[in-house]
């Protein structure tokens, strides 16, 4: 019961009461030579059932209630000086070093922004070089031609990348013919100087626009390339002339390192 009791001395009583208006009786109350003398009550005994555990109403008389409510008075607010700067500890200190404070957050803040950035982009870069071809297939992907080996007038056929390449070796009349043709007349206007690097040699990929088939040379109604799926007629530039295709031959990336040398890629 002792030990009840001490759990219990944390804990304070709070009482609510609404009465019935009617005056109390005071007992034991008693004159002695106009003095009043109240007599002592008998002393009270508390025991640990006796203490209410819930919410307890009390009512006396009809219509009077009286309700207890119990209240901790042993918590601790939290305290956290140990984590506040000295110089904002006062509560009557001024705000001087407010916009110092700020800055030195921006300072940090952006610091590690652009760290971060930094150290996402050398990630990307590393991931996005990793799926690059290799140094090998790069030279794989090149291919040199010894322009000799073509006469005037021909169109030869060499494999690059999985796909056809046309090399054609156009005469002056087929170049004086190309550079001619009006260019607002062309599906896909393009100049002739725009498709050849040097007029007599034409370098195409010998696929067509429309739906990937592979056109043959020296054919068609522009003695070209003219391709047998769907009727696409092509000129001596490889400029789409007649047909369903929408665009001109693609023309790859080549260079003439030297003299009879051609090198595509």
């Amino acid at each position: 019961m002792l030990t009840n009791l001490a759990k219990l001395s944390a804990v304070r009583g709070v009482s609510q009461s609404v009465t019935n208006g009617l005056k109390p009786a005071v007992v034991g109350a008693a004159k002695t030579e106009g003095k009043s003398v109240v007599a002592a009550g008998p002393i009270p005994v508390v025991s640990a059932a006796g203490l209410p555990s819930n919410n307890v109403r009390v009512v006396s008389g009809v219509t009077g209630a009286t309700q207890i409510r119990c209240a901790h008075t042993d918590i601790r607010v939290p305290d956290f000086s140990d984590y506040r700067r000295d110089q904002v500890k006062r509560p009557n200190a001024k705000n001087d070093s407010a916009d110092d404070r700020a800055a030195f957050t921006y300072l940090l803040v952006g610091g590690a922004a652009v760290s971060t950035a930094y150290v996402a982009k050398s990630l990307v870069s590393t991931f996005v070089s990793s799926m690059s071809a290799s140094a090998d297939v790069l030279a794989m992907s090149k291919i040199e031609i010894k322009l000799a080996d073509i006469p005037e007038g021909k169109s030869m056929t060499f494999k690059w990348r999985g796909k056809p390449l046309f090399i054609r070796h156009r005469t002056s009349a087929e170049i004086e013919a190309e550079q001619s043709v009006a260019v607002a007349t062309l599906r896909d206007p393009q100049n002739d100087a725009e498709r050849v690097q040097k007029p007599e040699w034409l370098v195409v990929i010998g696929v067509c626009t429309h739906l990937g088939c592979v056109p043959i040379a020296n054919a068609g109604d522009f003695g070209g390339y003219y391709c047998p799926c769907h009727g696409s007629h092509y000129d001596a530039s490889g400029r789409i002339r007649k047909g369903p295709a929408p665009l001109n031959l693609e023309v790859p990336h080549y260079e003439f390192p030297e003299d009879g040398l051609l090198i595509v890629g």
